[in-house]
């Protein structure tokens, strides 16, 4: 019963955090909007969460998972708009046209591969790793940017706010994945925050770079 109990409250923490996280995105598109630019920020990160909770949803109806369920319809939602956002101010929109024409593309053919899988059981499963690489993918897209952050030393591409709150939010899933005992909770989650946690370095290190550099200027 403790532990029931224990896995509802993380069910119900873990989706409110990951609401607040989607969130995030709409912080980073009011620079947008007041910029009028997206500057050197990629589309991708939202492109890839677009797509990651779209399959989540439909893994969520696989399980019969509530939390899930609400999450991901809330995600997919947000991520749409924020595409939208960064569509309407990018000097490269055909890059992003690309990107969703992939994304739409993947989604279609996933959605109908599962759906002809003859055994629920093989469907489930190959969805659930399907979703596991598209996690990972999602926490490891703000790295597109990783050869531009090194050259010039600075985060100034990496959406800090979504960074951070991935970080927080793939930890309480993954433990939230071991007490439902679903390795395709727990994996994609266990590997969130190892890449959300070197991304967060990066911030660190070039900060206390931009320090010394200063520093030296003074």
């Amino acid at each position: 019963m403790h532990e029931d109990a224990l896995k509802n409250f993380l069910g119900v923490t873990a989706s409110i955090s990951t609401i607040l996280q989607f969130l995030t995105g709409a912080l980073v598109c009011q620079k947008v909007v007041n910029n009028k630019s997206t500057g050197d920020q990629s589309a991708l990160p939202f492109v890839c969460g677009c797509l990651s909770t779209s399959l989540w949803l439909r893994y969520g109806f696989f399980i019969k998972d509530t939390s899930i369920i609400l999450v991901n319809s809330i995600g997919a939602a947000l991520f749409f708009g924020y595409i939208i956002t960064f569509a309407l101010y990018s000097i490269r929109k055909g890059i992003i046209c690309r990107q969703v024409s992939g994304c739409a593309l993947s989604l279609t053919f996933i959605l109908i591969y599962i759906q002809n899988v003859a055994s629920p059981q093989v469907a489930q499963r190959h969805l659930g790793l399907i979703c596991t690489l598209m996690t990972i993918l999602f926490f490891g897209a703000p790295l597109v940017s990783l050869m531009h952050v090194l050259k010039v030393r600075s985060t100034e591409s990496l959406p800090f706010p979504i960074i951070l709150s991935s970080f927080l939010v793939s930890a309480q899933w993954m433990v939230y994945g071991v007490l439902l005992g679903d390795p395709y909770v727990q994996i994609p989650n266990f590997l969130g925050c190892v890449l959300t946690g070197f991304q967060l370095c990066l911030f660190y290190c070039f900060s206390q770079g931009s320090k010394g550099y200063s520093s030296e200027l003074i």
